[in-house]
């Protein structure tokens, strides 16, 4: 596919100095995959917050606001055929992003929206609630597609997720057309899982669990399964892709010992992703209805 038809993601997240999260991990993978990209940073950080304190920058509201009426008006906007946003800094960048995404559909309605909304995990919220509400409430009823982990989908549906029917219930309630979820619960023992739901799919990928991964598996899986489906690829083999380049990368980087993603090292993992993945087909909850 040619880079025209490809056309540009633009991928607004968090930027570590070091390491292999938010924009740094999107953005390689991206690139890798043969796409353009336009990266916005949320805020500035020398490691992730998990590595231990260190210094955060941040971009007064009134510049972030500034920057993207910028990317509104560029005369290369037209380029942009995708979005995929991660980490927020604050609910007026949320808002500001908001205006983005309604502006590019107004010349791109078809425009892939991917949102990722990092906010929380088994432990709960790790941003503030307003900006976590701001997600929820502003882009998440944008979003093409959103790809929460379950904790994430469970704050924001606002009830436990126990088993992937919980889970895909609560994907319906929420809105978004299609709906990535990791850490789904897995069916094999030992394992874990994405789990899809589509409105003509309910699917589960799963691997072998790695105990204590470096941080930033979901910026990758969300930027591997954007750019798997800006390329066409079918849902289901989109799913299988994605679900493996992630887990050979972590495999890989657990090999090493590495406290980051090695994805300089596991560019093939990328491309053409080896490792294998159990995939189920789960009965619909539309399905199930009708019964």
């Amino acid at each position: 596919m040619s880079e025209d038809k490809r056309g540009a993601v633009m991928v607004i997240s968090s930027h570590v100095i070091r390491g292999s999260v938010g924009n740094r991990a999107a953005v390689f993978a991206l690139e890798s995959l043969g796409f353009p990209v336009w990266a916005m940073p949320t805020v500035v950080l020398p490691w992730h917050p998990g590595h231990g304190p260190s210094t955060r920058m941040t971009f007064s509201e009134a510049d972030f606001d500034k920057a993207i009426d910028d990317l509104i008006r560029a005369p290369w906007i037209g380029e942009v055929r995708g979005v995929l946003t991660g980490y927020f800094g604050n609910a007026a960048q949320v808002s500001a992003v908001a205006r983005l995404i309604a502006a590019l559909r107004e010349n791109r309605p078809d425009l892939l929206y991917v949102c990722d909304p990092v906010m929380g995990d088994l432990g709960g919220l790790y941003i503030p609630e307003p900006t976590a509400v701001a997600i929820r409430d502003e882009l998440i009823p944008l979003a093409s597609l959103t790809t929460p982990n379950r904790y994430e989908l469970a704050w924001m549906a606002g009830g436990a997720l126990d088993s992937n029917a919980a889970i895909m219930d609560a994907a319906l309630s929420l809105g978004p057309s299609r709906m990535l979820v990791t850490s789904a619960v897995p069916m094999m023992a030992g394992g874990t899982g994405n789990l899809y739901l589509s409105g003509r799919h309910a699917l589960l990928a799963e691997h072998r669990l790695i105990d204590n991964p470096p941080n930033g598996l979901g910026d990758l899986l969300a930027a591997v399964f954007t750019a798997r489906l800006l390329e066409g690829v079918d849902e289901e083999r989109a799913l299988q892709l994605a679900t493996a380049t992630v887990y050979e990368i972590l495999a890989r980087t657990a090999r090493r010992g590495g406290d980051e993603l090695t994805l300089e090292s596991d560019i093939s993992s990328l491309s053409s992703p080896m490792a294998m993945v159990q995939m189920r087909r789960l009965m619909h909850p539309a399905q199930a209805r009708k019964r």
